[in-house]
């Protein structure tokens, strides 16, 4: 009897997360769609919302007449069409890239406070893309794009050799591991910077300070790529992922390759911080953020945490472009400035709670 009233218990209470996870998964997408349009209607060029939506329905739907009967400005069009969506587009698909990022990289290393920019993994990926201006390798995104995914590669296979300890993943050695080799290449994009030509400057300075405020058309692409095939992936490895959850013994037990799923957690965590890095510099805090709310809010299963991280990692950076382009308009913030206003006090309220110790960030 006692039996079967807790296993019941236990249906209604995986029940009802499922539920608060769809609901707050719709939120979010409405959430989302909302900023987009304020996005589209913000600028120096008055655009109203409904017109920024019919201004993009009018180049996806062939022939519509508000086009061309001079009901907006040629300068209307090409302010919405031209440079907001791309710009609002962008920022969204870095979020939910950076937010899959920090997921799988915390899942893999058992710790909350891993995520790509404190484990030194944008800086490794910034000092691929940046050396590939310096050195006038190329400049096209996809040589920018290969040299950070490379650059985000190397930085995350030391600071994981760097961490192992008895042929484990020490918490306290992944973060001191990753702060000391995120300056290291800190100091080496600082160091190709001052020896750089003038002209190459303000290209590196995108890269160090974070911005989608260049994005265009052609710039969505790699994070697209990268976000959906690591996606899929996730959501494939969906069951080993929460497997691990409890330990590498007690998930190799049930079955689970953890030294491979590892590395290919490691090696997709890589692909989307490079592909993000290549097309809009260093942005820090967002895979720290963003998973751990989506934790608190739906548990740590991830068929039901995934897409709420995926959404409201994109809500999250796209908020902090639209609140970047007006908070001190008109004049820009970085948007690595306000993400870091954000996750920096996070981060430190994060290290102090009850749970620090669990994780071992105390030892």
């Amino acid at each position: 009897m006692i039996a079967t009233r807790a296993a019941h218990d236990a249906a209604t209470l995986a029940r009802t997360s499922r539920l608060r996870a769809r609901f707050l998964a719709a939120a979010l997408a409405v959430a989302l769609a909302g900023v987009v349009v304020a996005s589209l209607s913000v600028g120096t060029v008055q655009v109203g919302p409904v017109d920024a939506l019919r201004l993009v329905a009018g180049h996806l739907v062939p022939g519509a007449e508000w086009m061309s009967d001079g009901t907006y400005t040629p300068l209307q069009d090409q302010a919405v069409w031209q440079f907001r969506l791309p710009r609002v587009l962008l920022a969204a698909l870095a979020g939910a890239g950076l937010a899959l990022a920090g997921t799988l990289i915390q899942a893999v290393v058992h710790n909350p406070l891993a995520e790509p920019y404190i484990l030194g993994v944008s800086a490794g990926a910034g000092v691929g893309a940046v050396s590939v201006i310096v050195l006038g390798i190329g400049a096209g995104a996809l040589t920018i794009g290969s040299a950070a995914f490379a650059g985000a590669l190397v930085a995350t296979v030391a600071v994981y050799l760097c961490a192992r300890r008895g042929g484990r993943i020490a918490p306290t050695r992944l973060i001191l591991a990753g702060v000391a080799l995120g300056s290291l290449f800190s100091a080496v994009t600082s160091y190709l910077t001052i020896t750089t030509d003038a002209q190459n400057v303000f290209s590196v300075m995108f890269f160090l300070l974070g911005s989608v405020s260049a994005a265009t058309t052609t710039h969505l692409t790699l994070p697209a790529l990268a976000l959906l095939a690591v996606t899929a992936w996730t959501w494939w490895q969906v069951r080993s992922l929460n497997a691990l959850l409890v330990g590498d013994d007690q998930a190799a037990s049930l079955g689970v390759d953890v030294q491979r799923l590892r590395a290919g957690a490691l090696i997709a965590a890589a692909l989307l911080t490079g592909s993000v890095v290549a097309v809009c510099g260093g942005i820090g805090f967002v895979g720290l953020v963003v998973p751990h709310v989506a934790r608190i809010l739906t548990g740590s299963d991830h068929r039901r945490m995934l897409p709420v991280c995926i959404l409201g990692g994109a809500l999250f950076l796209a908020s902090a472009d639209l609140l970047a382009r007006t908070v001190a308009a008109p004049t820009e913030v970085p948007i690595g400035i306000v993400t870091a206003v954000v996750g920096a006090p996070f981060f430190l309220w994060l290290m102090r709670r009850d749970d620090a110790a669990r994780a071992g960030l105390d030892r």
